[in-house]
């Protein structure tokens, strides 16, 4: 993919992903790079857009890179993915308007704004209870992620997944990022590993012909993912970084300086010293899904790109 074409979604469709970012970060990547290596990889919006030799991919939420692992499993193996997927939307009564079960005329003009969300309440809960009787069966949890309240993975303290249900739906869009991401990554050579982001780093001990891109939690903001976060991580990450940057290893890291009135000094204190880049945020939060007064940058050690 040149940097000119569309941009692949990802087929978990994360809030706060950097979808809407991707083009803007290609501008700033280097175009020559061995092995793509990404320490809080997510939904993978970025390593599905971006050409490598090879991609080594890590995120702390367990779920997700088992995520990733399952529908990687099922590239050239489609038919496979997409007949179990049926099957269970059938079996639960869920909406799939990709398939052609579509909600109730009446049922959309009661419920103007929500009407998926009432009709697939029931199903869902069905599903979740299932799924959390049943935790190793991936293609539930898939589908909770799909049909839940803005596609998120919400786990208990007892290790239950207990996200609501979601005003969406299994549609075409849907759809289309799982094709794409089954045809980009058939061919790709992809490795995931499930470590904090020093000992993944550690581990895979990247070169000065590969690029790491980090995205970690975002110590001012107040997303779901951000709660494990706090200036001991942010103290940390500049340190491995620092470190990096000392054996002339490429390098961006994506970050927030402002949000609302909070301001994280730590890091831009420390980015000075690097090249910063300001970017055109669409920071949303799991509780407020609407753009704020945010300062995003991408901070990179290096000029050429």
């Amino acid at each position: 993919m040149n940097r000119t074409t569309a941009v692949r979604r990802s087929p978990f469709f994360y809030v706060g992903d950097k979808y809407k970012l991707v083009p803007q970060l290609k501008e700033n990547f280097p175009r020559n790079i061995k092995r793509f290596i990404e320490p809080f990889c997510g939904g993978g919006s970025v390593f599905l857009n971006i050409n490598a030799d090879s991609y080594i991919l890590n995120d702390i939420d367990k779920n997700m890179v088992a995520l990733h692992e399952f529908l990687y499993s099922y590239s050239g193996k489609e038919s496979s993915f997409w007949a179990k997927i049926r099957k269970n939307i059938e079996s639960y009564g869920l909406s799939a308007t990709y398939m052609g079960r579509d909600v109730p005329q009446k049922l959309k003009k009661d419920f103007v704004k929500t009407y998926f969300a009432h009709y697939n309440k029931t199903a869902y809960c069905k599903m979740k209870a299932d799924y959390n009787k049943k935790p190793a069966d991936l293609v539930l949890l898939y589908l909770l992620l799909i049909y839940g309240f803005n596609r998120m993975l919400r786990f208990n303290a007892k290790g239950q997944f207990n996200l609501p249900v979601g005003n969406v739906d299994f549609n075409t869009n849907v759809q289309k990022a799982i094709t794409d991401y089954f045809k980009y990554v058939l061919e790709k050579q992809l490795s995931f590993f499930n470590l904090d982001f020093e000992v993944f780093l550690e581990k895979v001990k990247p070169g000065q012909k590969d690029f790491v891109y980090i995205d970690p939690p975002y110590l001012i903001t107040f997303s779901e993912y951000n709660k494990i976060w706090n200036e001991e991580s942010e103290m940390r990450l500049i340190k491995v970084l620092d470190e990096l940057n000392a054996k002339n290893v490429r390098f961006a890291v994506s970050n927030v300086l402002w949000h609302r009135e909070r301001y994280n000094s730590t890091f831009d204190k420390w980015a000075r010293k690097y090249t910063i880049v300001r970017m055109k945020s669409n920071y949303i939060s799991f509780n407020d899904n609407t753009e704020k007064n945010t300062y995003e940058v991408l901070v990179r050690n290096y000029k050429e790109v």
